[in-house]
């Protein structure tokens, strides 16, 4: 097997976006973070949905949109606090709330 050159993430993360703390990487790791939340939340109301036994049609013809947006919410598009209440209401989900850590709780619906 021919020898690889491997190159470690980190020094990927470097070359395009700089180091940790400069305002290109700092953007950057806010963007993914926030990426990774609206993906869990897209996979909350997916997990939801499956369980209720709804298809993504049938949970689009509750909240008045097509399927295709609702796939998109599930893949974390398009996600923002209004449009969750909407979609956890309409799966039953009456009350929910923000765990903002030492901050504490917040009731969102």
């Amino acid at each position: 097997m021919a020898d690889m050159n491997l190159t470690p993430f980190e020094n990927v993360l470097e070359e395009f976006y700089g180091k940790k703390g400069t305002p290109a990487r700092d953007k950057f790791e806010a963007g993914v973070d926030e990426s990774l939340h609206a993906y869990r939340i897209g996979e909350a109301i997916k997990k939801v949905r499956l369980e209720q036994h709804l298809t993504q049609e049938e949970l689009g013809e509750r909240l008045g949109v097509k399927k295709s947006q609702i796939s998109r919410l599930e893949r974390g598009y398009s996600i923002t606090i209004p449009t969750m209440s909407r979609v956890f209401k309409a799966l039953g989900i009456t009350t929910a709330a923000l765990d903002l850590g030492l901050a504490g709780k917040v009731i969102l619906w």
